[in-house]
């Protein structure tokens, strides 16, 4: 093909992305199904002008369009790991976790029903072998969720909707090729039939072996990255190259998913990249990479849509049976899922209720597209299929597609209306009222500034105040006037804005670089709990969520038992670290929350609602600063540390602004301002780097910082190191209850405890000791004390004790001078 010819076609083809775009916001349809209606009219006038003898003059750009080189590998190597590795990229992993088991039913589940389902009752109606009838089951069940997510986004559906269909959309590919590779084993002519037994085997191969191999490769790249460090392109095109080398390594040299590779490396890349990224380069890799994902997506649409009239080109009347079939079959198990397995994991309390009109959206949503199109062409291209396994999956799959997009597609908006689901509810409809007054008065103080500064017209100024006057004191007296909402809806309300305030305060500190973005995202997946959980239940759900942020994790404890089993503490170290980061950026947010409440959410609500506001502040300020102590009990003087270290780091971005202030003034030249801006580099890399984490000291280094016991003899030390029972407890569980005699002596190895006698409480942090001749002797058996963090205890217990006594008559003194130093 002519390389002007093919040249051509292709900026065509991004002319045609371009047109499609506005025009599906003008005519209210899918993006998709515009693309597809593109591309099947781009052929079918093609195949007419070479039909045609009215004229030559564009027969050779027809013949290329129809000739296009256009193979199933062009779509499963070129365009698959870009879509796949940005929908990664834009996932919130976090709170993807927290559906984990409606997204696997899904994406899993679901493909597997809906590939059996479609196969045997295709079978019953066609001459197809049941193994085609199942490979046309594969090949449908895959689902394209840009539709119905772009509708639900537009109707501000709720977050976890949209996050259960691109979870749902990021595995069932996965699926559904691991099942379409089982499958065309068994239709090809001439190759051995795999036994059942080869097949259960090789799905843990495709599995781990490809999550193997992109973790693998996205280490290595995100090694590169950092030796790239300033050089935002070049960390981009190393970024560029990862899903490629690992679909490609996982698919040739590993025998694994290409899919699952793919899907793991974005994921690694996602966790690791934004703390080791410069938030400007992380963002301007994502932005990137959005751009090459929407190309991506709309080219292999536009290109797979091409091929709709080659596959259709020989249909009979029989074969429109048979796609009803498959119409009726893939709708059936969709529902299954949907109506019937979703509703009993709710009921058996492993996953949240989806409400059933959202229900109905997803299962009339649930669109095929170009993946289901390129495995067609798979088959089609494939010698050793038989000739009408390919004629019949070819069209079956292309008339399924077409009935999803045109169908299903044309209509859904009409059926998210029918549901009522763009309709806002009146708690929606309040809060928007009330965004826009606050929005407003944000607005009127900026203007206000403004003016000021720039020394205008006062006159004008008064003229113009009056009439925004007017404007904002209407917005402030609809969201006052709301009579529909009661006071423990304007409290939710209340709540939703200030965890909104909330996003808009970590996102200044991020790109201030006095938060990293990996804590950044942390902090916005929090907020983002926040305000689901508020939306749900009101104060209850927000301070539910609340104390989920400062609460101690599986990860955290998996963590803490590594540094105490094997000693490996980097883990704890590191989790320990952000925890602290994350409570003093949460304290100093919440100091800032309360003024945002008196100059913001009082002018709407009123007084009484912006107390009790601050009174849930307070109440959240409370948790986060006890969880600050308890962590200062643990590591003295650590959070003092970081605290300084965010004002290094605060005062070089103030000292930057500063420098940009003179650089646009033309105060100091290009040069000068590089060289500063060189200088303050150098100085954040420093200001940047975490002080170093003393996790836990050994049992050797814990007896040698008590003077007393310092002085002991070295042998003496060495038993008494011996004697020392090691005992490990998660927050909140007991280590002495009252009731009994506390015969044993307890040092904190690391962690917090809090002991509780007579109603009366003390805190005590790594280095205490706590025995019977010191506080526990006093309480006479009422003594009550429990872990609040994850706690290392080293334990001597009354036996050890008398022969440590026998041994050396040092130690009773040494013991009694610890335990006084230790409770004075």
């Amino acid at each position: 093909m002519d390389i002007v010819v093919l040249t051509t076609i292709v900026a065509l083809l991004f002319l045609v992305i371009a047109i499609s775009e506005p025009l599906a916001s003008v005519l209210r349809l899918p993006y998709s199904v515009i693309l597809a209606v593109f591309g099947v009219l781009i052929a079918t006038v093609a195949g007419i002008v070479l039909n045609t003898t009215l004229t030559d003059a564009l027969d050779p750009i027809a013949s290329a369009i129809v000739e296009f080189p256009i193979r199933a590998n062009v779509f499963l190597y070129l365009f698959l790991p870009t879509l796949l590795f940005q929908a990664t990229l834009g996932m919130n992993l976090r709170r993807m976790l927290d559906d984990w088991v409606p997204i696997l039913v899904m994406a899993i589940v679901a493909v597997l029903v809906a590939t059996f389902t479609v196969g045997y009752a295709l079978s019953l109606f066609s001459a197809l072998p049941l193994v085609a009838c199942l490979l046309v089951g594969a090949i449908v069940s895959t689902t394209d969720p840009s539709a119905v997510v772009s509708i639900f986004r537009s109707i501000a559906a709720p977050q976890r909707l949209a996050r259960l269909i691109e979870g749902e959309s990021l595995l069932n590919d996965a699926a559904a090729i691991a099942l379409f590779g089982l499958f065309i084993g068994f239709v090809m002519v001439g190759v051995p039939d795999p036994t059942p037994a080869d097949a259960l085997l090789q799905f843990p191969t495709l599995l781990i072996g490809g999550a193997i191999t992109g973790w693998v490769i996205a280490r290595i790249s995100l090694w590169l990255m950092g030796m790239f460090d300033g050089h935002e392109l070049a960390q981009v095109s190393v970024s560029v190259a990862l899903p490629y080398l690992a679909y490609i390594a996982a698919e040739q040299s590993v025998g694994a998913s290409g899919v699952i590779a793919v899907v793991a490396a974005g994921l690694t890349l996602t966790l690791l990249a934004p703390g080791r990224l410069t938030p400007q380069a992380w963002s301007r890799l994502t932005d990137i990479w959005a751009v090459l994902a929407h190309w991506a997506g709309a080219l292999i649409f536009v290109l797979a849509a091409l091929l709709i009239p080659r596959f259709l080109g020989d249909v009979q009347l029989a074969d429109l049976g048979l796609v009803a079939v498959v119409v009726v079959a893939a709708i059936a198990a969709r529902a299954a899922i949907l109506f019937g397995l979703l509703p009993l994991l709710s009921w058996v309390k492993l996953s949240t209720s989806v409400e059933g009109p959202y229900r109905v959206a997803i299962l009339w949503g649930g669109l095929r597209g170009a993946v289901t199109l390129a495995l067609a062409l798979a088959v089609t291209e494939n010698a050793l299929v038989p000739d009408e396994t390919q004629r019949l999956v070819g069209i079956l799959a292309t008339a399924f597609t077409l009935f999803t997009l045109f169908v299903q597609g044309v209509s859904l908006r009409k059926v998210i209306g029918w549901l009522g689901l763009d309709r806002l509810s009146p708690l929606d409809q309040a809060l928007s009222k009330q965004v826009v007054a606050v929005a407003l008065q944000t607005v009127r103080e900026e203007v206000a500034q403004t003016t000021h500064c720039h020394d205008l017209d006062q006159s004008i100024m008064r003229s113009e105040a009056v009439k925004f006057g007017d404007r904002l004191e209407t917005a402030v007296r609809q969201a006052e006037e709301a009579d529909d909402i009661l006071d423990r809806d304007r409290i939710t309300l209340g709540l939703i804005v200030l965890a909104g305030a909330e996003r808009d305060m970590i996102l200044e500190h991020m790109r201030d670089r006095t938060l990293s973005s990996r804590l950044a995202e942390h902090a916005l997946v929090d907020i983002d709990r926040l305000i689901e959980g508020a939306r749900a239940s009101g104060r209850t759900g927000y301070m539910r969520a609340a104390r989920r942020t400062v609460a101690y994790g599986w990860q955290f404890r998996l963590a803490f038992r590594l540094s105490e089993r094997a000693r490996f503490h980097a883990p704890l170290a590191r989790m320990t670290a952000h925890r602290f980061e994350i409570l003093l950026a949460q304290r100093l947010v919440l100091g800032d929350i309360r003024n945002f409440i008196d100059q913001r959410i009082r002018r709407i609500h009123g007084q009484r609602v912006a107390d009790l506001l601050k009174e849930l502040i307070s109440r959240r300020a409370h948790i986060v600063d006890g969880a600050m102590e308890e962590l200062q009990l643990q590591y003295p003087g650590y959070g003092e540390e970081l605290q300084k270290r965010f004002i290094r780091r605060t005062a070089l971005r103030l000292e930057e602004r500063e420098y940009e202030t003179m650089r646009a003034d033309g105060l100091i030249g290009q040069e000068v301002h590089a060289t500063l801006l060189a200088e303050i580099a150098s100085r954040r890399a420093e200001a940047e780097a975490r002080p170093d984490l003393d996790i836990a000291p050994s049992k050797q280094q814990l007896l040698e910082s008590f003077p007393p016991f310092a002085q002991l003899e070295p042998t003496v030390r060495r038993k008494l190191k011996r004697a020392l029972r090691t005992e490990y407890y998660d927050p909140g569980k007991r280590i002495v209850t009252p009731g009994g005699p506390n015969p044993n002596v307890y040092f904190i190895a690391s962690g917090a405890v809090e002991v509780e006698i007579a109603g009366q409480s003390w805190k005590f942090g790594r280095g205490e000791i706590l025995g019977q001749t010191g506080l526990l002797a006093r309480s006479r058996g009422r003594a009550k004390i429990r872990a609040i963090t994850p706690t290392l205890v080293l334990v001597l217990d009354q036996s050890r004790l008398a022969e440590m006594q026998k041994i050396s008559p040092d130690f009773d003194a040494a013991m009694a001078a610890t335990l006084s130093a230790s409770h004075a």
